[in-house]
């Protein structure tokens, strides 16, 4: 995407984005049941890490029968929600097994979003989950922080350059001291920031997501396989239809 067609297409990605508060449920029907794998020799496949051809990141067993892909905003509570109360189990239950892989995909909502996405992508594979991970849980922290910028500060902040826009915005959150801190140098974030391949990326992946799902619900969505997960965007609701996956 030429830069000159950047912010017109980010704003209006933006405006369909939204935070998927539906928690309702739906049937999935039975399949073989899905044994463990053997983990890599020396390790578990929770260590298997890998960027995706689709822009995401994936964790697990890469041959795994059942993938799971999940589309979402650091902006979102929802998401947050479910990085709290589902990842864990997830991980320890179903990924370590070798029997799911789950793939994160930014869905970005906002300028603020891309700026804390900019942020947990900057060390690539080997970082993405805990960066990721810690952002979530540092959410009211930050977001906290960009709530008192006054609507006159924000309107500026966003008009600028995508060379200093997403600068000024995890400036104004404290990303970089955040990231330094967990071991990502301020100099390697300050050019992630500026890097406008990887911004038009996750704009990219905003509309490749919409295209793939048509009516997109929001943020988190999930898909098994492929399929659309309807109507659970939490993990009491999703782990029911990871299991059927499975055949259990």
């Amino acid at each position: 995407m030429k830069r000159t067609h950047l912010l017109a297409a980010a704003a209006m990605l933006f405006a369909s984005a939204a935070c998927n508060g539906e928690k309702g449920t739906d049937s999935s029907g039975p399949t073989t049941k899905v044994e463990a794998v053997a983990p890599p020799k020396g390790g578990d496949w929770t260590q298997v890490v890998a960027a995706t051809p689709a822009g995401g990141f994936q964790m697990g067993n890469p041959n795994a029968a059942v993938k799971l892909v999940e589309y979402g905003s650091l902006t979102c509570p929802h998401c947050r929600e479910f990085d709290e109360t589902g990842v864990q189990p997830l991980i320890d239950n179903y990924v370590k097994t070798g029997r799911v892989a789950y793939e994160f995909r930014n869905f970005i909502r906002d300028p603020y979003d891309l700026a804390a996405s900019l942020i947990t992508r900057c060390n690539g594979a080997k970082s993405f989950f805990p960066l990721t991970r810690a952002m979530y849980k540092d959410q009211p922290n930050w977001v906290a922080k960009l709530q008192t910028i006054s609507p006159e500060q924000q309107e500026a902040m966003v008009a600028l350059g995508p060379d200093r826009k997403f600068a000024e915005i995890a400036k104004a959150a404290g990303f970089q001291q955040w990231a330094a801190m967990r071991g990502l140098p301020s100099a390697k974030s300050a050019k992630c920031l500026a890097d406008e391949a990887e911004i038009n990326r996750l704009v990219q992946m905003n509309s490749d997501a919409t295209s793939a799902i048509p009516n997109f619900p929001g943020t988190p969505t999930f898909t098994i396989n492929g399929e659309l997960v309807e109507k659970a965007a939490v993990w009491e609701l999703l782990e029911p239809k990871l299991r059927a996956a499975l055949g259990e």
